[in-house]
């Protein structure tokens, strides 16, 4: 922005001298925004909290006794769900905004005491025997039905990653993997993920989610893809094919939507995987190391071009 735009308005009465001030002082980048990387560093803290805790709990239950180490875990439920539900607002199919700072933070350390507890009780007590892995299963459900009653995508992020290890972990207990590989899998977890936001974003509940599934959908995919070029064997080809396809469609969709992020992921991984069919060819490690320094830089020039024309990056 202007600065001189900004003494024009001034002038002219249409900001005050304290507006004129601060937003003089952010174009001159004075002041800059640290909103992102203290979010980021709170989540961590919190899930820090829930790793410290669950730790303790199953290197000391026995000194503990599970009485105890139950009533500890039920009072933090209690402590966490009462503040969320005492503090939300009513629920809307639409966005609903954040009733307070603490409030997300709170919900997201409830979220996770509720997989330390349920995996507490199945490891003490062997409620499911066999079928322990369904412990997963209720707790993605519960995370899916807290993130849409209190408008949370880092808990429905926690749904749907946990949902992909239950996944993962019934076809193996199974014996069982789609079209005989585990990628094979990832791509079918992938594609329920891309359909479950389709689905909802159909029905007008919560379309804001959109986006949080088709992240989980585009990387699970993508990496899947990846890794079965870098694998190598007969196949490698049609996973390359696969993976420029679908690199293609996440970079022309992103563009398209001003999503920048999903030119990022298109860019990203089909980058990693072309590069490792060009890297096997060339047996010289100076011509290696050169193609990656000159390939790198274009990947690199190309997104910051890009970045530019989507406009936003969400």
């Amino acid at each position: 922005m202007n600065t001189e735009r900004l003494d024009a308005w001034h002038a002219a009465g249409a900001i005050t001298a304290e507006q004129h001030a601060t937003l003089t002082a952010i174009a001159r980048r004075e002041l800059f925004s640290v909103f992102l990387e203290l979010n980021a560093l709170l989540y961590l803290g919190v899930l820090a909290f829930a790793v410290g805790l669950g730790w303790t709990i199953y290197g000391r239950f026995e000194r503990m006794g599970d009485a105890a180490v139950l009533l500890l875990l039920g009072l933090l439920l209690a402590g966490c769900f009462g503040f969320c539900f005492s503090r939300a607002r009513p629920y809307a199919p639409d966005k609903v905004e954040s009733p307070g700072f603490a409030f997300d933070y709170v919900l997201y350390l409830g979220s996770l005491i509720v997989g330390v507890t349920l995996g507490f009780v199945e490891i003490r007590f062997g409620l499911l025997g066999p079928n322990w892995d369904y412990h997963l299963l209720v707790s993605a459900l519960i995370y899916a039905a807290l993130a849409y009653r209190f408008d949370n995508r880092f808990v429905l992020s926690l749904a749907l990653s946990t949902l992909g290890a239950w996944f993962g972990l019934r076809l193996a207990v199974l014996q069982f993997h789609i079209a005989g590989a585990q990628r094979a899998d990832a791509l079918a977890y992938a594609a329920v993920v891309m359909a479950a936001g389709l689905w909802t974003d159909r029905l007008e509940l919560k379309r804001h989610f959109l986006e949080t599934y088709l992240h989980v959908a585009a990387n699970v995919a993508l990496a899947a893809l990846a890794s079965g070029v870098i694998a190598g064997g007969d196949s490698r080809w049609l996973w390359l094919l696969g993976l420029i396809a679908a690199s293609g469609v996440a970079i022309e969709r992103g563009v398209r939507f001003k999503r920048f992020i999903f030119v990022v992921y298109g860019v990203l991984y089909g980058y990693v995987g072309i590069s490792s069919r060009i890297l096997d060819g060339l047996r010289d490690l100076t011509l290696g190391l050169a193609y990656v320094v000159v390939s790198a830089a274009a990947v690199i020039t190309a997104l910051a071009v890009v970045a530019r024309r989507t406009g936003r990056d969400a």
